[in-house]
């Protein structure tokens, strides 16, 4: 891999639920469920001993709870969980600047200007996993390879506490074996839907053209027949380079309760106005988008007046395109994400000079609330929105 791009894709395993079993040692060793225990309730985790059962993330958790009788239902903790993660954050940036953010517990790295330093790609992640291990007691999954579609699909091979290396010679034939549904965005109606035309494995799309693939599969032909073959030039982009800042969430199956996807669009709001300050950057356009099941995906984009960086003012843009896209008709939902564009560093504070006495509170509290998180990290205060916790 000297000659290639050298990308790593860091996963924390079972992130929210190993969390849990870090701060409470009763726990450990047994089936933990993250998430509110109501009706409604939906998993946001589940310890390794709880997916021995069958119970995953996003699943409802009534069924869970069938699944695993004995499980222990734990609330989340979204505070402690994001000052464990701005820990791991920093090793990361320890061993490279390059660093893109997926999730709270996820992260490309490109660490290819770190090779002459700290050695081959393997030995860098290994030093990661250590570090993870040695620092903050937990363990982290990780896929190395010349770009972030493998890269991200080896750090789910060997979980947890993996280690995959994908060059490209592995691509025609370990690779090719993979079944279909195991590509990035291929869920349950697109796996059936390929199946038909007999496409049941990464190396059935090699075999094809990429006209074929086009003509069988449509628009979603390309993509899914460039993912076969290992291509994606996709570069790592930090936050401070981006042109957009944003952040989604997957779910493992689709969610048909609006307010559930609503509550995760507010985290991921809360965490996007986080990146935006924390590089000095605001941005004017909010975009929200959602990914449905046969991989149909759609953005609401709303453009303000003005730059902002203010997390009250980006949740009413993002809540009003949600709940506007709601009120015309909701389907369940695979994917839900937000990300803000048109992004520029304030080129002065003047023009707050001008700014009403709502904005201006809003500006402090925003400010009073990073000053904490940067002294006593993210976990020592969690910004509230109201919204409802479940639906009516």
């Amino acid at each position: 891999m000297a000659s290639e791009r050298a990308i790593l894709h860091v996963d924390m395993d079972a992130f929210f639920a190993s969390v849990e079993q870090l701060d409470d040692p009763a726990l450990r060793g047994r089936p933990v469920v993250v998430g509110h225990d109501g009706p409604r309730g939906v998993v946001a985790a589940a310890s390794y001993e709880a997916r021995a059962f069958g119970c995953h993330s996003a699943q409802p958790m009534v069924r869970a709870k069938r699944c695993c009788p004995k499980a222990i239902i734990v609330p989340g903790r979204g505070a402690r969980y994001r000052e464990i993660s701005q820990r791991v954050f920093a090793i990361f940036e320890d061993v490279t600047p390059l660093v893109e953010p997926l999730s709270i517990d996820e992260a490309f790295l490109d660490v290819t200007g770190s090779v002459h330093l700290l050695g081959r790609p393997p030995a860098i992640a290994r030093l990661i996993k250590q570090r993870i291990r040695d620092e903050i007691l937990l363990t982290a999954s990780v896929g190395a390879a010349p770009n972030k579609f493998l890269a991200k699909l080896a750090s789910d091979w060997e979980k947890p506490d993996g280690l995959t290396i994908i060059t490209p010679e592995d691509i025609p034939i370990r690779v090719a074996a993979l079944p279909i549904g195991k590509m990035w965005g291929v869920g349950p109606a697109m796996e059936a839907r390929l199946q038909t035309v007999n496409i049941a494995t990464f190396g059935d799309l090699q075999r094809l053209s990429l006209d074929d693939a086009r003509r069988l599969l449509g628009r979603s032909g390309e993509h899914f027949w460039k993912l076969a073959c290992g291509i994606d030039d996709r570069s790592v982009t930090p936050d401070h380079q981006a042109r957009s800042i944003g952040n989604e969430q997957t779910f493992g199956v689709d969610i048909a309760w609006p307010e559930q996807v609503r509550q995760v669009l507010l985290g991921e709001t809360e965490h996007v106005a986080l990146r935006l300050r924390r590089h000095d950057l605001r941005g004017r356009t909010i975009t929200v988008k959602i990914r449905y099941g046969d991989f149909e995906t759609i953005t609401r984009s709303t453009t303000l007046p003005h730059l902002t960086d203010s997390t009250d003012e980006l949740w009413r843009a993002a809540a009003g395109l949600f709940d506007r896209w709601v009120e015309a008709g909701f389907r369940p939902v695979r994917l839900i994400g937000v990300s803000v564009s048109h992004l520029q560093a304030p080129a002065g504070r003047q023009m707050e000079l001008f700014t009403d006495e709502q904005q201006q509170r809003q500006r402090q509290l925003d400010r009073a609330t990073d000053e904490i998180q940067s002294r006593f990290g993210r976990g020592s205060i969690h910004r509230g929105i109201p919204y409802t916790d479940e639906p009516s």
